[in-house]
């Protein structure tokens, strides 16, 4: 496991610690091209908009480290590509180099630090459930002996696992391909709930057509940091990226891009998540940290 720390950053001070040393920027230098993995359906941090091009909260912090990168490699014509990722593939992809720098919607955990290193954190979520509103469900004992999906290589899975056994709830547990999969299984009754991260769900529910008809019911787990994430122990990386994302949270740049996603219309429906900072995230925001 890697080790955890605190990171405050200013732009004099990742610059001179991030060198071209870098195995990922050495990468990227001698390509003349970054590959950024995104999420085709994780509203609002990585998704497909309209134009089915990638757009939302994480592409947005990203940009600022790919202009960073630009800058530092004195390459202005540095292209850009986007390789789609899911739950299942997205640490491979990063492992094995195809992906540079994940920009979706990941949780960074202990077990997934033995892989791939994360930034500091970019949101703070807790697992809740999403169901029909007329399915009257509370808590997670009214799931008890019912079908209820995960997404394949998500948090979840684990989650939903522990819950089952703790509790004996007999829960007969599906997974689907991704979160589209997911939603759709509830939708169509496969499924009486879909445990995800809250702030997902909210997505996912705003964007369904008819918002009252799901109802998103909160779990009994801690707040959990998102981060992006990159090649495991490329410490020269981390601390660009990190100094990046300390320096828009220092300048207010941060919540700017927090609001645009989070509190107003969003495309490509124009819907509003109505979901204001918290927080755990401002405490984070305060001091920028990857600790768990």
């Amino acid at each position: 496991m890697l080790a955890v720390f605190a990171v405050v950053a200013t732009t004099s001070s990742f610059s001179t610690t991030a060198s071209a040393q870098s195995e990922t920027l050495e990468r990227i230098k001698s390509t003349g091209a970054i590959t950024i993995g995104y999420r085709e359906a994780s509203i609002p941090f990585s998704y497909l908009g309209a134009e089915q091009k990638p757009i939302g909260f994480s592409l947005d912090l990203c940009a600022g480290i790919i202009e960073k990168i630009k800058s530092k490699l004195n390459r202005p014509d540095l292209q850009v590509n986007y390789t789609p990722v899911n739950s299942s593939n997205r640490i491979p992809l990063i492992q094995n180099g195809t992906v540079d720098l994940e920009c979706g919607s990941t949780a960074n955990n202990a077990q997934r630090q033995e892989q791939v290193s994360f930034s500091v954190a970019i949101f703070m979520v807790q697992p809740s459930w999403l169901v029909k509103t007329s399915a009257n469900v509370a808590g997670s004992k009214d799931l008890a002996g019912k079908t209820v999906v995960v997404t394949q290589g998500s948090n979840a899975v684990g989650f939903a696992q522990g819950l089952n056994a703790k509790d004996n709830l007999n829960i007969n547990l599906i997974q689907a391909k991704d979160h589209a999969e997911s939603f759709l299984t509830l939708n169509t009754g496969r499924a009486i709930a879909f445990l995800e991260d809250d702030i997902l769900l909210a997505g996912l529910r705003a964007s369904s057509g008819n918002p009252s008809a799901l109802t998103i019911v909160p779990g009994s787990f801690g707040n959990i940091p998102y981060g992006l994430m990159f090649a495991k122990g490329d410490t020269d990386f981390k601390a660009l990226v990190d100094g990046v994302l300390a320096e828009q949270m220092t300048s207010g740049a941060f919540t700017k891009v927090y609001d645009k996603w989070f509190t107003q219309d969003i495309p490509p429906r124009n819907e509003n998540l109505e979901f204001p900072m918290g927080e755990a995230l401002k405490a984070r925001v305060a001091n920028p940290s990857d600790a768990l």
